[in-house]
């Protein structure tokens, strides 16, 4: 089994930060946001896709968290809500496949 729901539930991060997350879930597409955050590189099947957020969605909170002047609460906003909506994704897939 695959570690990353549990990854997934250890995350502390900022209550307004999910909640803005949260709230751009309803809108998110992947084919259009997916490729706009990879940069057009798009790294595969979904849990893959998960893993590579999770490793930007962590830098980023890093360098919020150093105060860096480069951080952009709207990239991290975006990457959070990617997270999330591929962590569905693989929920879905995977009840899916249980049920077949």
């Amino acid at each position: 089994m695959n570690m990353l729901p549990a990854t997934l539930a250890t995350l502390r991060r900022p209550r307004l930060l999910v909640r803005a997350a949260r709230f751009g879930l309803a809108d998110y597409r992947r084919d259009r946001d997916l490729v706009r955050l990879t940069q057009g590189q798009m790294p595969g099947n979904a849990r893959t896709v998960l893993s590579w957020l999770i490793e930007q969605e962590e830098r980023m909170e890093e360098t919020r968290k150093s105060g860096d002047a480069g951080y952009s609460i709207a990239r991290h906003v975006e990457l959070l809500i990617a997270l999330m909506a591929e962590a569905r994704l693989i929920c879905e897939i995977d009840s899916q496949r249980s049920a077949g």
